[in-house]
């Protein structure tokens, strides 16, 4: 015990020697450290300091030049369908509409595009929501499975609720994206009113 009490003593008092010798503005701790015989561990911390300081000696130089700015949504008008309802299939309830250009042919978001005027809907407008949800529930597969019991490009719960749909609901995109639209339509109002409820409870 007198021995350890010697040791620290002895320490401390070289590095109290070392700091009255230090000029003003310069850092007497580092100086301390490096005079003292240290291990690696030890010149590995003094090192970490160092770069802490110069760390934060950069951040106090550094200045705001600007705020972001949030580009205005864009709404897209929507068409009048034959009973006078607005084709955009009722967007309202903060849902962002935002237009986007089709689709590659041939593809089954293709298909949902071309899809979306037969329920009401204005394609470019809302494609961009069923793009979203269907994206995220099974990445555009027509054979995407969940261990729940979902299926499909809609992950329909279960599975056999499509076949309202058409009989070959477990292979064909088509029947498998009109059942989609639908539900959206029936339960949400749009795609967007959907999408705006996947947002915020991660399903629909």
């Amino acid at each position: 015990m007198v021995t350890s009490m010697a040791a620290i003593l002895a320490i401390t008092g070289g590095a109290y020697a070392v700091l009255r010798g230090q000029s003003p503005g310069s850092d007497p701790v580092a100086a301390a450290a490096a005079d003292l015989p240290v291990g690696t561990a030890g010149k590995a911390l003094v090192q970490a300091r160092q770069h802490m300081i110069q760390l934060d000696a950069a951040a106090k130089t550094m200045t705001v030049v600007g705020t972001p700015k949030v580009a205005a949504q864009p709404v897209a008008s929507a068409p009048t369908t034959s009973d006078g309802s607005s084709g955009s299939g009722g967007s309202g309830g903060g849902a962002p509409v935002v237009s986007a250009p089709p689709p590659d042919p041939g593809t089954a978001q293709s298909i949902a595009y071309k899809l979306l005027p037969s329920f009401g809907f204005n394609a470019a407008s809302q494609y961009p929501c069923v793009n979203d949800i269907f994206t995220r529930e099974s990445g555009w597969r027509y054979n995407a499975e969940n261990a729940s019991g979902a299926y499909g490009i809609p992950q329909a719960l279960p599975g056999s609720k499509m076949a309202s749909a058409g009989p070959d609901w477990q292979t064909d995109p088509t029947t498998q994206i009109k059942w989609g639209i639908g539900y959206m339509k029936s339960i949400y109002g749009s795609p967007c009113q959907a999408w705006a409820f996947w947002q915020a409870h991660s399903y629909y």
